[in-house]
C-alpha cells in the first residue's frame, strides 16, 4: 500500500523549497551555458520501442493501443540516448536534453524511479572534449547555487578546481591493489583471473558472479569511495567488456573510450566516444540481453530503427549526467527526494 508522502504539506515543502529554488537556478545556468556554445535543446519521447539494453537496468513497461484495438508493448526509457543518436544521424551536431527517465528496482538516497538525465552530444569532436564540459558544468552549478564546495556524507570537493584524471587501471591499482587489465584479453574479461585477484584482497566473490559482477563489486567497495575527494575525478578508459555503447580506444583491444565523473564519492556522469558500428552494437546488445535473461528471466527488444540509424550517424561523443545528483551536491541536500518537486509515492509491504 502507498506510504504517506507528505511533500505537499506546507511545513515539509518549506523545508525543501531552498533546494528546489536552487534546482531552477542551476537548470537555467546550464541551459545558458549550452546555448552560448551553439547547442540546441531537444525534447525526446519517453515512450520507446526499447528502453535500452543494459543487463542490470530495469524498465517500466506499458502498452500502446491504436485505433482498432491493436496493442503494442512500449517502455518508458531508461535514457534518451537512442533518440538523441537518431537526431545526430538526422544531421544535428550539438544537442542536449533534460530528459525525464525511468528505472525500476531503484530507490534510495541517490536513486529514484523517475529522475532527470542531462544528456548532451557533440558530432565530429573527440570524447575528451566532454571532460572539459563536465568541469565547466560543475562550476556553473556551484555558482548558480551559491556554494563554494560540494558536500555529501562527510566528503567534500571543490567544484572550481580542475578534476583529477585517472584511468580505471590506475584507480584499481591505487585503491584496490588489483591489475584489472591483466584480466582482459582480446576484449573479453577473464573471470577466473579477476576472481582470484578479488579474493586475494578480501573481496567476496559469488559462484554465479561473472567478470562484470566482480568488477562492479571491486569498484563499489574499494574504488568509488576514494573518487572525487577534494576535487572531482574523471575515471576513464574503461575495460572493453564494459564498453556498452562506447567505441574501443584506437589501437587497443583492452579499453574503451568511456569515462565516468565523480564528486564526493558520488557518480555524476557517464560518457562515451560513441560506437557507430551497428554490427558490433548488435552483438553487445544481444550478449547483454542473454545475460539479463539468465539473471532476471526477462529481456528487452532491440530498437532496429536505432541500429539502422547508426549507419548514418557521424563520429560523435556523448555523456549522461545525473542532474538531480548534481543539484544535491551543489545545494547541500542529503537525499534525492529533497531536490524533486513531486517525488514518486513510496510503497510498503502489506502487513499480514
Amino acid at each position: 500500500m502507498p506510504r504517506a508522502s507528505p511533500f505537499w504539506r506546507p511545513g515539509a515543502h518549506a523545508a525543501r523549497r531552498p533546494y528546489l529554488v536552487a534546482r531552477g537556478r542551476i537548470a537555467a545556468a546550464l541551459r545558458a551555458w549550452f546555448a552560448a556554445r551553439d547547442f540546441i535543446e531537444v525534447d525526446t519521447s519517453a515512450l520507446q520501442v526499447s528502453p535500452g539494453n543494459e543487463t542490470h537496468l530495469h524498465a517500466f513497461a506499458t502498452e500502446l493501443i491504436v485505433p482498432g484495438d491493436e496493442r503494442h508493448r512500449l517502455y518508458l526509457r531508461t535514457s534518451p540516448e537512442f533518440a538523441c543518436k537518431k537526431l545526430l544521424a538526422a544531421g544535428e551536431t550539438r544537442i542536449f536534453d533534460f530528459a525525464h527517465v525511468f528505472r525500476n528496482r531503484e530507490r534510495g538516497d541517490l536513486h529514484h524511479p523517475e529522475f532527470t538525465l542531462l544528456e548532451w552530444y557533440r558530432a565530429n569532436e573527440p570524447y575528451e572534449t566532454l571532460w572539459a564540459d563536465c568541469e565547466a558544468l560543475l562550476a556553473q552549478a556551484a555558482q548558480a547555487a551559491g556554494c563554494k564546495r560540494f558536500e555529501f556524507r562527510g566528503r567534500s570537493a571543490d567544484p572550481f578546481t580542475a578534476p583529477e584524471r585517472l584511468t580505471v587501471a590506475e584507480a584499481f591499482a591505487r585503491h584496490a591493489g588489483i591489475d584489472v587489465l591483466a584480466t582482459v584479453a582480446a576484449g573479453q574479461g577473464e573471470r577466473g583471473k579477476l576472481a582470484a585477484a578479488a579474493a586475494k584482497v578480501g573481496i567476496a566473490v559469488g559462484a554465479g558472479d561473472d567478470w562484470g559482477d566482480i568488477f562492479s563489486r571491486i569498484l563499489v567497495e574499494r574504488v568509488e569511495p576514494k573518487l572525487g575527494l577534494g576535487r572531482a575525478t574523471i575515471l576513464y578508459e574503461y575495460p572493453l567488456p564494459l564498453a556498452a555503447l562506447a567505441r574501443a580506444k584506437a589501437g587497443s583491444d583492452q579499453v574503451a573510450e568511456r569515462f565516468e565523473l565523480y564528486a564526493c564519492g558520488v557518480e555524476l556522469a557517464n560518457g562515451f566516444g560513441e560506437l557507430t558500428d551497428a554490427s558490433e552494437q548488435r552483438k553487445r546488445f544481444e550478449a547483454a540481453m542473454n545475460e539479463k535473461q539468465r539473471i532476471y528471466g526477462e529481456r528487452y527488444p532491440l530498437d532496429e530503427d536505432f541500429l539502422d540509424a547508426l549507419a548514418a550517424m557521424p563520429p560523435a561523443c556523448g555523456v549522461a549526467l545525473g542532474f538531480d545528483r548534481l543539484v544535491m551536491l551543489a545545494a547541500g541536500a542529503k537525499t534525492i527526494d529533497q531536490v524533486l518537486w513531486a517525488p514518486v509515492a513510496e510503497f510498503q509491504e502489506r502487513q499480514s
